[in-house]
């Protein structure tokens, strides 16, 4: 008896035919609903925009995130003959993820630890096999700890150093500042002791871990818990090995535990940076300070000191451990348990913590702080330390790329995650020095700190050299600009001869709208070269660092006491870089607090700086957990149960429909579904960073071969793009039969001048309103008629010239 194939058949784009005769006829059946998923960009935008109309009702979701219909479509699937030939429309809208929270201004200070985490995805396109992927990870999350570090010992340099080391041991400081005067040697107060005050002033930046500890375990509780619905996690036998992506696999979006246990090693990280700074200050103290009783009491303060600072030792090893062997688990969620040590860990380094500022605490009669804290060099170690790993990791990135597939257009030729690395730890940098220095500045009142004759000897000498560097990056940063300003120049002027060509012949010549145009097509082009001003700044950027940490090292002094004996151009120049520095570096933190000020309370500035969030937290915490929350694992999830239950339930097929950002989004969930229902969704993108951001700068993730695996397994795709958008462009993706999944480039405007149909002058519209263009509704249409099986697929014809042409 034979036995029923249950395989299902090969899915077609064509109509069913006879052997040689024509296509079927095909009997009636029952209306098949199909839905169209509509999922905004940046910026975030309202269910009402999104569907143009105000009536409309939430069908699931909560306040977050929700999909929403127009009243009048609620129950559709009741209704199924009302929408013969059209698609229910439901809008899926993920703004207050993201630019919607007043909270998440106040993420702008930790700008270092996005751009970190944003360095573990950049890696090139090598096989997931080779022995290099492994290596990358390690020296990422590395570095990421390194910034961890670093905040935690820029936030000790104000408490520890210029607070209760400088200025409270420093009669001229404490003079006009009553809230220091109990910590003043000259009230013999019992906190005037130096190592409590140092005991006292490490309170302030263990509330800074703590508040970091506590962001991330709040913002991983609301994002990283996002559970994927079950499926099949296989893969199909038709894609070939090299077109897959993680990004299918059943766990990439739930990242709960890995970030549990990255937050645990950070916050201990944290905790023993202070107790480090604790410990090294009260060992100068232990050596230089007065006898205790008896004589004997410098000896079990020494002994004491040194088993302690074994402890931190000890702690120090383990949280490395730690951070060495969290990787990623991404074929299924990771639901397993942490192991008692990575729970136990942050509790240890605090008790650790808390018996050295006893230690630090204890009488030690004629002791006194003078001179910078103890231990100041540590920031010049951490900065070539972080240098290592980011050679390093280049290294390990050039082995990769050697060993990538189609990476002709990866971003800086797959060297894109060194230098952003580069960047985090420049950025890291000013921040903590720009605190520092403004700190400085405000405590050592008319004075310089640092400078002959100053109260405070001021922070530690790199900062003052790193200051210094920042307007010769400026100067180039500045000339990259230039350089872009002749490049529009040059380009537009190219243009400029076609733009007449793409309308009507009959239509008057107008030199201003002609400029116009193809000045915008000029500037949007300008994305492309994006990759040229990071290369630029990371190189500059890498030499002067070099350059200020070995004027730091070699002369100990600030570059404008250190050229006292040079030239007097030499010695100007040095002292105006210095001052000019500083005052960058503290306006750069100034800044960045002022902008999350007025986020706080503006809800239009709120809503743009989230633009910079929704582009730079859609990847997962995998390199940093203090890094913002990752929006997508929530809502790549809602997306995705979404699409699986609606085709489930009713039996329909579904068009996702996504822009700029959300078609991101719209193509990260396809791949979550099982292939069953992946074969029932079309995706239709227009402004798309998919190939033209994503592509170039995470290959890895989003390059030629796997995003040709994802049109393998779906039924179909089409992309619509612009010369005029600076951010969507073409996928440049064939399909089997021969067509391209682009279409494009739309023409924009769409009517050149004033004719009857359009009285005033259309608008330019880049990078949005896709939906006004006439090939919007002929390519949704065509999408939606494929997705029935019993409808024959038409071919629109395209309006006149809306494929458009350009010399660029």
């Amino acid at each position: 008896m034979e036995t029923a194939d249950t395989t299902p058949p090969a899915r077609t784009h064509d109509n069913d035919t006879t052997a040689d005769g024509p296509p079927l006829a095909v009997p009636p059946a029952k209306p098949q609903l199909a839905l169209e998923l509509l999922v905004h960009g940046v910026g975030g935008t309202t269910p009402e925009e999104m569907l143009s109309d105000p009536r409309v009702q939430r069908i699931t979701g909560d306040d977050t995130a929700a999909c929403y219909r127009r009243t009048e479509d609620a129950d559709a699937e009741a209704r199924p003959d009302a929408y013969r030939g059209e698609p229910v429309r439901e809008a899926y809208c993920w703004s207050n993820l993201t630019s919607g929270n007043s909270a998440r201004a106040l993420w702008l200070i930790l700008v270092p630890f996005m751009v970190a985490n944003l360095a573990h995805w950049m890696r090139p396109a090598a096989p997931p096999e080779h022995r290099a992927q492994r290596i990358y990870d390690v020296l990422v999350r590395i570095l990421a700890l390194t910034l961890t570090v670093l905040l935690a010992a820029a936030a000790c340099e104000v408490a520890l150093d210029l607070t209760a080391w400088q200025c409270a041991g420093t009669a001229a400081c404490v003079d006009g500042k009553s809230w220091l005067g109990f910590l003043s040697p000259a009230n013999s107060g019992w906190w005037s002791a130096p190592g409590r005050r140092l005991a006292l002033g490490s309170v302030v930046p263990l509330l800074v871990i703590g508040f970091l500890w506590w962001l991330s375990h709040r913002t991983w509780s609301a994002y990283e818990s996002a559970s994927p619905p079950p499926r099949d996690p296989g893969t199909s036998r038709d894609t070939p090995a090299h077109q897959r992506t993680v990004l299918s696999l059943h766990g990439f979006w739930y990242g709960r535990r890995l970030v549990a246990r990255l937050r645990a090693a950070h916050s201990a990280a944290g905790v023993l940076t202070i107790a480090a700074a604790l410990r090294i200050a009260t060992a100068k103290l232990d050596r230089s300070g007065g006898s205790g009783a008896g004589g004997g009491g410098d000896t079990v303060l020494v002994a004491t000191g040194q088993v302690l600072t074994a402890l931190v030792v000890l702690l120090a090893a383990v949280t490395l451990a730690v951070v060495w062997r969290t990787a990623r688990s991404e074929a299924a969620p990771d639901d397993q348990s942490d192991r008692l040590v990575v729970r136990a860990l942050p509790y240890a380094s605090l008790v650790v913590l808390a018996l050295i500022a006893v230690h630090a605490a204890w009488s030690r009669p004629g002791s006194h702080s003078y001179g910078p804290l103890p231990g100041a060099a540590a920031f010049g170690a951490i900065a070539v330390f972080q240098s290592l790993v980011v050679l390093a990791l280049a290294v390990t990135a050039w082995f990769l790329q050697r060993a990538a597939r189609g990476a002709a257009r990866s971003a800086l030729n797959g060297m894109g995650g060194p230098a952003v690395a580069l960047l985090a730890c420049a950025v890291g940098g000013v921040l903590s020095g720009g605190v520092a220095q403004r700190f400085a500045d405000w405590m050592d009142g008319n004075a310089t700190p640092g400078q002959a004759h100053a109260p405070l000897p001021g922070p530690p000498v790199l900062l003052s050299w790193q200051a210094s560097v920042i307007p010769a990056l400026l100067v180039v940063v500045a000339a990259v600009v230039v350089l872009a300003a002749v490049r529009v120049l040059i380009v537009r002027g190219q243009v400029s001869r076609n733009v007449p060509g793409l309308y009507d012949p009959r239509e008057r010549p107008d030199e201003r709208r002609t400029q116009r145009i193809a000045g915008t097509i000029a500037r949007a082009g300008l994305t492309d070269a994006a990759p040229v001003l990071v290369a630029v700044i990371a190189a500059v950027t890498l030499v002067l660092g070099a350059g200020a940490v070995a004027g730091a090292w070699l002369t100990d002094l600030a570059p404008g006491r250190a050229t006292e004996g040079a030239p007097p151009v030499v010695h100007a120049a040095a002292e105006t870089a210095e001052s000019l520095g500083s005052w960058l570096m503290s306006a750069g933190v100034i800044l960045l607090l002022a902008m999350g000020r007025r986020a706080y309370r503006d809800h239009s500035a709120r809503r743009t700086i989230g633009i910079l969030w929704d582009v730079g937290t859609f990847w997962p915490r995998a390199a940093h957990p203090f890094a913002p929350p990752c929006y997508a694992e929530r809502a790549v999830p809602d997306l995705t149960w979404r699409m699986a239950t609606w085709t489930e339930r009713f039996d329909g097929r579904l068009v996702i429909s996504g822009h700029s950002q959300g078609s991101v989004l719209a193509a990260a969930a396809v791949w979550q579904l099982d292939l069953v229902t992946r074969s029932r969704v079309a995706l239709l993108t227009y402004g798309s960073p998919l190939e033209r951001l994503y592509g170039r700068w995470f290959p890895a993730y989003f390059g030629p071969a796997v995003l040709t695996g994802l049109h393998r397994e779906m039924d179909d795709w089409r992309n619509l793009w612009r010369f005029t958008d600076p951010i969507g462009g073409p996928i440049r993706l064939t399909t089997d039969d021969g067509r391209n999944v682009d279409r494009g480039p739309l023409r924009d405007p769409l009517a050149f001048g004033r004719t009857l149909q359009n009285p005033l002058p259309a608008q330019i519209l880049g990078h949005g309103d896709y939906q006004a263009d006439p090939v919007f509704d002929a390519v949704r249409a065509e999408l939606v008629a494929r997705l029935d099986p019993g409808v024959p697929v038409p071919r629109p014809q395209l309006p006149q010239g809306s494929s458009g042409r350009s010399s660029a």
